[in-house]
């Protein structure tokens, strides 16, 4: 497509061409999943109906399931990597409107998420046990067994018995993960919105929401909504998605390194990585001041550093700016 003018898109419909780009590209992938899982594992498309619910049942359950795991996400990722294409627009400034502005910012972004997790074990306790109204009783008790089953199966694929196991285990639940999500995301969700609303601070929120909300977990929205909008605004101030994708794998590594110590007894018996508790009140306290100073500190640093409106992406797709 090189040396075609881009296509100016409004972005409801660039919205919708995504869900149709990434409801393709998870098919495929999901296909070649079970392909894969039939050929490699010996497990059938049927067994796949069963492994969801009894998980334990085939021996090469685990694998055949990280590989359906790490191979539909990917899928999704690819659909919103094919939107630019479709757009006629180079995939390398979609995604990253701005290049780096010095090589330490992603890994100050996974240091932030580091520093974040303890105050966020405040919010994710509050969170796992707050109730619904009466009148949503019902659906307070069909989300919570929906999610006990999640869980179950969460703990089924996060049991790495091996280093090779935890390898596997990171590449489809922290890598894959990390990358589809922020390109879905904070690639095309985040800027569209922000065009169409025409609002930085309120594309950056709704999509934060979004991102909570499609992970079907109503007694974890919180915590996940407020990673959604460090990610977010990390996005923002740096202009490249390789800042977010950072701190988003680092959040979802740290937690499988942490399993994977518990599991192996490197860490204290008491201490329980999957327990929905509130860690000491001074290291909470002490984890947000230390988050809030480094989220200032990083914007100063990363705006300081924004490129000039002619090296921002250019035409339909660039958010308007302030």
């Amino acid at each position: 497509m090189k040396g075609l003018p881009a296509r100016s898109m409004h972005p409801l419909l660039q919205l919708l061409l995504l869900v149709g780009l990434a409801i393709a590209g998870v098919s495929l992938a999901s296909f070649l999943a079970l392909v894969g899982a039939q050929v490699l594992f010996g497990v059938s498309a049927t067994d796949f109906g069963t492994l969801t619910t009894n998980p334990g049942r085939h021996a090469q359950g685990w694998a055949a399931l990280t590989l359906f795991q790490g191979l539909s996400l990917a899928g999704i990722g690819a659909g919103a990597l094919v939107l630019p294409l479709v757009l006629r627009q180079p995939v390398g400034r979609y995604f990253a409107p701005r290049r780096l502005g010095a090589g330490w910012w992603p890994l100050a972004a996974g240091l932030l998420i580091l520093c974040l997790v303890p105050a966020l074990s405040a919010v994710v306790a509050w969170n796992a046990g707050a109730h619904f109204p009466g009148a949503l009783h019902g659906f307070e008790q069909w989300a919570r067994a929906s999610e006990d089953q999640a869980a179950e199966l969460t703990k089924f694929l996060t049991n790495f018995t091996s280093p090779g196991r935890l390898l596997a285990g990171l590449l489809a639940i922290a890598v894959v993960p990390a990358v589809a999500e922020e390109l879905v995301f904070r690639g095309v969700v985040q800027p569209n919105l922000q065009r169409w609303f025409g609002s930085r601070h309120l594309g950056i929120w709704l999509t934060a929401a979004t991102f909570s909300a499609v992970h079907m977990q109503f007694f974890g929205f919180v915590p996940r909504f407020v990673l959604g909008l460090v990610l977010g605004y990390l996005y923002e101030w740096s202009g490249n998605i390789l800042v977010s994708m950072a701190a988003h794998f680092t959040q979802n590594a740290f937690q499988l390194v942490l399993l994977y110590l518990a599991q192996g007894r490197h860490l204290p018996a008491t201490f329980d990585p999957d327990a929905n508790q509130t860690l000491p009140w001074p290291t909470v306290l002490l984890s947000a001041a230390l988050s809030i100073g480094l989220l200032y500190w990083l914007h100063q640093r990363m705006t300081a550093h924004a490129a000039p409106a002619t090296d921002t992406l250019a035409a339909p797709a660039a958010p308007p700016q302030p």
